[in-house]
């Protein structure tokens, strides 16, 4: 059966549960007499179809790795702040220990027992199984979309095969191609709902003052950077100052860099970020809420933008791309577009 009111295929329950109160239902062979489909037409809204399923769940597991990889990247970042802490502690009690006899060695090392087994307890209520939580979270709604994107692309890849087959055969070819658009109708709606062309998408924001008493100057963020541990260190280039932000976005600590402008700013460890400061990069540790100067690097080119990935650090001067390593190394230059100024 077909009924003409909704241009729907239906079968003898249908009818009765659905279209009792339709006036246009007619027998399929009725419905399919001298009714001609633009099959070329068809065919090609199939293949646009089909394309922009699989797109779709490329899309969704690209997302997935993407989750992965974030989550592996934090996981390393909350390792090697662990491994920082346990260093930095076995230094301080090997200072200690050094005039300790041995007869005395008993109670700094049971002591040293207890502290290491504290850095653990600390590493242990990390937000480390809370992220791995939220990471199985977002990744199973991802596979149900994935999955749906299979389904569906499954279904309407085979009634694509389907259809040259039934040419010819009225009724056949009248259901095949039936079927067909409401498959490519019920796909462009899934489509629509799951694979927005837009990378990012805002779930809210809310504004937060950090301008500080000691501030001269109008506040210019010129970068921001995420810890770990929730805190947020956000780069003031009017004021020449690095701020720390708690959880709550306050001010709990600054610190002055007035020996340059402030442009960006990248994390490198738990405890350590790299502040590109126009002809040098500064090197500043969070520890205990309050920040400190480590290093310097100096340079023969601009600073005007700086990334961190896997032990490497990137910098960008107006017209080129730079590849340092940690130990301030220049490994190479690795772009360079003197078209204009600021490329």
């Amino acid at each position: 059966m077909f009924c003409l009111d909704h241009n729907h295929l239906c079968c003898s329950k249908c009818v009765e549960l659905n279209h009792r109160l339709c006036l246009q239902v007619t027998p399929l062979p009725q419905a399919a007499r001298g009714k001609s489909t633009n099959f070329k037409n068809l065919s090609f809204r199939t293949e646009n179809t089909l394309s922009q399923m699989k797109q779709c769940q490329t899309y969704q597991e690209d997302r997935m790795k993407s989750l992965k990889v974030s989550y592996k990247n934090y996981e390393r970042l909350i390792v090697d702040g662990l491994r920082v802490n346990i260093i930095s502690y076995l230094r301080e009690c090997e200072t200690s220990t050094v005039n300790t006899t041995h007869e005395h060695m008993q109670y700094p090392i049971s002591e040293m027992r207890e502290g290491i087994k504290n850095l653990l307890a600390d590493f242990e209520q990390s937000t480390i199984k809370e992220k791995k939580e939220e990471l199985n979270l977002k990744q199973a709604t991802l596979k149900v979309v994935r999955n749906s994107c299979i389904r569906l692309h499954y279904e309407l890849f085979h009634l694509h095969v389907a259809i040259p087959k039934v040419l010819g055969k009225p009724e056949l070819s009248f259901i095949a191609s039936k079927k067909c658009l409401e498959n490519i109708q019920q796909s462009d709606i899934f489509i629509k709902e799951n694979f927005s062309n837009h990378v990012f998408t805002v779930n809210g924001k809310s504004v937060h003052n950090v301008k500080m008493p000691s501030d001269s100057d109008t506040c210019m963020i010129e970068a921001v950077c995420a810890l770990p541990n929730g805190q947020v260190l956000v780069a003031d280039s009017k004021n020449k100052n690095v701020k720390l932000l708690n959880q709550q976005y306050r001010v709990v600590s600054h610190l002055d860099v007035r020996d340059g402008l402030v442009w960006d700013i990248c994390l490198i460890t738990p405890t350590e970020v790299a502040v590109a400061m126009y002809d040098k990069v500064q090197f500043i540790t969070v520890s205990q809420s309050q920040l400190a100067k480590g290093r310097k690097l100096k340079l023969q080119h601009y600073c005007t933008g700086i990334a961190h990935n896997q032990g490497d650090l990137y910098i960008c001067s107006d017209t080129a791309l730079y590849k340092f390593t940690l130990s301030s190394e220049l490994v190479c230059r690795l772009y360079e577009d003197s078209s204009a100024d600021f490329t």
